[in-house]
């Protein structure tokens, strides 16, 4: 029998036999399911038909009216913004360092760093090619190449950095650029929707939306870059992946409200929340660093705490939980704060009538002014509010010890080192402690065995003697690091 009358056998068997089979059987099912379903039909949890005439109406609140909403429109925004940001490469050279270990301080043993790429985004502000980004992105790249939106490249100069606030300033040799229009992050709002556009994971430019979800968030990401990091971060979900940094956050009429700077996550990809440097705090750093090459920084004078980071004795001492506010824990010696009358013990609540309830959000309008500027603050005292016009001066000068610039741990980096106190060198200058190998960072808990917590504790310890031991550790590497210091003469030396 050939191929084709084996065909049509099976197909005059399937007719007669088992067709009729399968129609019955499905008949036989759709009557089952159907008589089912009427005597066992589900009722939901919570069940809506009792009262079948119940007006249904939107929950929005409108003086006695219902009114939709429009839903947000993004096209625009997206389609401008993406013409001003750019893509940011770096190179740096290979370079041979210091081992940062007990046996590059001992023997100055050295290694090899090869050459490196990097990645980051930037955002154009100007027609003539200033471009913002984060101090991370470029801090020491060796050649810096800009990609616009069109695929144009040309090599930047990196005008200024600040570690400070984690942002720089580009310049390319351009002309009649787009570029973006800076918008007031005063008026950025919880829930407000928001757009983040950058190069991230090597793609092209990318446009990625959500919400505001928290204002004045302190994250203590720029420690690493600074000695006196500003962080009142934008906390968005907006999906923010590496090569984002440095990219716009922009609200929905194509404003820049800030420079995507950070993510949290513990893989180092986008885990739901990322941060952004507000644009008030932008405009001003990058103003300082066209105009003077440097960030001009006011400082108010003070040392403070807030709630938020205070240890619970700390907040029963304070008073932290019965008033409102930053808490002066010091007023330094000659600053503008001593000048104008702030003492320790007052609560500072305000900035320029700007309510302050944070160190962030303190921070974020000190770090809006210039040295020489005079800003109103609002403060209370034994329970009454006062005011005082406080001038903002220069950096006032941390205290030297050995030769060497250092401060007092704060409470923060207490709670997050877990000791008692300590001593910051942040500057070893051409010190005796610099001629021992001790770099910047080093933290000293004790001199010769005596537990040293502020930098009194560290200057009675040195005393008069002549040679002493300290001991300490640097942050981020296991273990203690102790050092023999000699020749000591007066520890006040310069």
């Amino acid at each position: 029998m050939g191929y084709q009358e084996k065909r049509k056998t099976t197909e005059e068997f399937m007719k007669t036999r088992i067709f009729p089979v399968v129609v019955t059987a499905a008949i036989t099912s759709l009557a089952t399911l159907y008589a089912a379903s009427k005597l066992y039909e589900p009722k939901p949890y919570f069940d809506v038909s009792e009262k079948e005439n119940t007006p249904v109406k939107f929950a929005a609140y409108e003086s006695g009216t219902a009114k939709t909403m429009a839903g947000a429109d993004f096209q625009m925004a997206a389609e401008n913004s993406v013409k001003a940001v750019v893509h940011i490469k770096t190179e740096t050279k290979a370079r041979t360092v210091q081992a940062d270990d007990v046996f590059g301080r001992m023997f100055g043993q050295q290694y090899y760093i090869p050459p490196q790429q990097g990645a980051g985004s930037g955002v154009v502000i100007s027609a003539d090619g200033y471009i913002v980004t984060n101090n991370h992105v470029v801090a020491n790249a060796d050649q810096v190449t800009v990609t616009f939106n069109d695929r144009y490249t040309t090599k930047a100069k990196v005008v200024s950095k600040d570690g400070a606030t984690d942002l720089a300033v580009l310049k390319v040799e351009e002309k009649n650029l787009p570029f973006m229009e800076f918008g007031n992050s005063d008026n950025v709002k919880l829930g407000q929707w928001v757009l983040a556009v950058g190069y991230p994971l090597t793609l092209d430019a990318t446009v990625t939306a959500g919400i505001v979800s928290a204002k004045s968030r302190s994250i203590g990401i720029n420690r690493s870059q600074a000695d006196r990091p500003i962080e009142s971060f934008i906390q968005t979900d907006a999906a923010v992946n590496p090569g984002n940094s440095g990219g716009a956050l922009v609200n929905t009429d194509g404003l820049l409200i800030g420079i995507n700077a950070a993510i949290a996550s513990p893989t180092g990809s986008y885990a739901g929340y990322s941060y952004a440097i507000p644009s008030n705090i932008v405009r001003k750093v990058v103003n300082d660093m066209v105009q003077f090459g440097a960030v001009q920084r006011g400082y108010l004078g003070v040392n403070y705490i807030d709630s938020k980071n205070a240890t619970p004795e700390e907040i029963s001492s304070y008073g932290l939980d019965k008033t409102e506010g930053v808490y002066i824990m010091n007023v330094m010696e000659g600053s503008g704060a001593e000048k104008g009358g702030l003492q320790k013990g007052d609560f500072i609540t305000a900035i320029n009538n700007n309510i302050v309830r944070t160190s962030p959000e303190l921070q974020e309008q000190i770090a809006r002014h210039r040295p020489g500027d005079v800003v109103k603050v609002t403060y209370v005292r034994n329970g009454t509010s006062k005011i005082a016009n406080v001038e903002l001066k220069k950096e006032v000068g941390q205290p030297k010890l050995l030769g060497a610039e250092m401060r007092s741990i704060t409470n923060e980096e207490k709670k997050k080192y877990g000791i008692a106190g300590g001593v910051v060198i942040t500057n070893t200058g051409r010190s005796v402690l610099a001629q021992a190998r001790i770099k910047n960072g080093y933290v000293i808990t004790a001199v010769d065995d005596n537990a040293v917590n502020t930098v009194d504790d560290l200057k009675k310890a040195i005393g008069n003697n002549s040679s002493v031991q300290i001991a300490g550790f640097y942050p981020g590497i296991r273990g203690m690091y102790y050092y023999n210091l000699s020749g000591l003469t007066d520890p006040n030396q310069e």
